[in-house]
């Protein structure tokens, strides 16, 4: 039976699209919005979140193809790993970098644990994957 189901995989293209989107938010706002308005220490840290944030939408169209290719359950926990992960580290960066509230640096690592954790599932499903290798002889 199928861990994965084509809603697996659009869930994951339409959570992929809308953290995309919203990077693009978000990169915008503090361009425009903080720049000026805060110190260049935190502007940096809510880069760091935009950069992470667009890395891992773009990573997950990665997860939506993988989970069309395989029925394997790996894939789905990675991505979901990843929507928490970006949530928690960006998210945190965001807030840190907006009001300034050092604490919630303390959080950032459970959202950086996360994503690590989907790129080991990653990994792990590659080497699960069938090898469709065709060897050709001249």
């Amino acid at each position: 039976m199928s861990n994965t189901t084509p809603s697996t995989t659009r869930t994951f293209l339409i959570l992929a699209s809308l953290f995309g989107l919203l990077a693009v938010i978000a990169g915008t706002f503090g361009a425009h919005g903080l720049k000026g308005r805060i110190s260049d220490d935190l502007l940096v840290t809510f880069e760091v979140g935009v950069r992470y944030h667009m890395y891992h939408a773009l990573a997950l169209l990665g997860v939506a193809y993988v989970c069309s290719l395989t029925p394997r359950r790996l894939p789905v926990i990675a991505g979901w790993l990843m929507v928490f992960g970006t949530v928690v580290f960006s998210g945190s960066l965001y807030v840190l970098a907006a009001t300034g509230f050092k604490k919630l640096g303390m959080v950032a690592p459970i959202g950086g644990t996360s994503l690590m954790a989907a790129w080991v599932c990653l990994i792990l499903t590659a080497f699960k994957l069938p090898c469709q290798c065709s060897a050709t002889s001249d």
